[in-house]
């Protein structure tokens, strides 16, 4: 099976993880797969919070409800990709520079359910950079407390540009390698303090419920 392929198998099966009235929907190729499949059974829900422009552009596409987070009481379940996910339910995420608001989306979700294929469970953290998204003017600030962490962070750029990335939150994103990350929820909890942060790609303190996994032999259920 391509990765493609895993990716719709696992957006397939979390259909069946969707509940009550509102969705939260995450960002990326895998949940792009899993909107398409949401598509088919829009008239079961009332509505969807989008983690980002881009989703919230997908669903609008397919005629489905997107509601502003101001105006939701709560979510059922928020379903959401990984760019990295241990046994224990933490991930990196951010490669799709939404991470702050697959944050805070995560955050008021009754239930965490992961989406991805099987090549994104690791031991351990790290090999994928971690994602940063700074406030503009501390970007050289952050990336030096971050270097002292033992990371070597680096500025993304808009592609086929030296130009920095900019998010749908004004921020830039520092992608941090050459960590090894045996301790998610303290590293967390150790860059979300460094002034000037936005929001850090670990998400530990609130990570997944449930992890759905692409694999040739099936989908393999993890559940915390």
């Amino acid at each position: 099976m391509t990765q493609d392929e895993l990716k719709q198998a696992v957006a397939r099966a979390a259909i069946a993880y969707v509940e009550g009235d509102i969705i939260g929907v995450g960002t990326g190729s895998t949940a792009n797969f899993f909107i398409d499949e949401l598509a088919k059974i829009k008239h079961q829900i009332k509505g969807t919070v989008a983690s980002s422009e881009a989703t919230a552009a997908r669903l609008a596409g397919h005629g489905i409800p997107v509601l502003d987070l101001n105006d939701v009481a709560e979510i059922a379940v928020y379903i959401d990709g990984a760019d990295e996910i241990t046994e224990q339910g933490a991930m990196i995420k951010g490669g799709g520079a939404a991470l702050t608001r697959e944050k805070i989306v995560a955050s008021v979700s009754k239930k965490f359910v992961c989406i991805a294929d099987g090549s994104k469970l690791v031991d351990v953290m790290g090999k994928f950079p971690l994602p940063v998204e700074v406030l503009p003017m501390a970007r050289n600030a952050v990336a030096r407390q971050l270097a002292a962490l033992g990371g070597q962070p680096k500025l993304r750029v808009k592609p086929g540009s030296d130009e920095a990335f900019v998010t749908d939150n004004g921020g830039n994103i520092l992608d941090v390698a050459g960590l090894a990350i045996t301790d998610p929820k303290g590293l967390e909890a150790q860059i979300n303090q460094i002034v000037g942060v936005i929001a850090v790609g670990l998400f530990a303190a609130r990570g997944a419920d449930v992890c759905l996994l692409g694999t040739p032999d099936g989908v393999r259920t993890l559940a915390y």
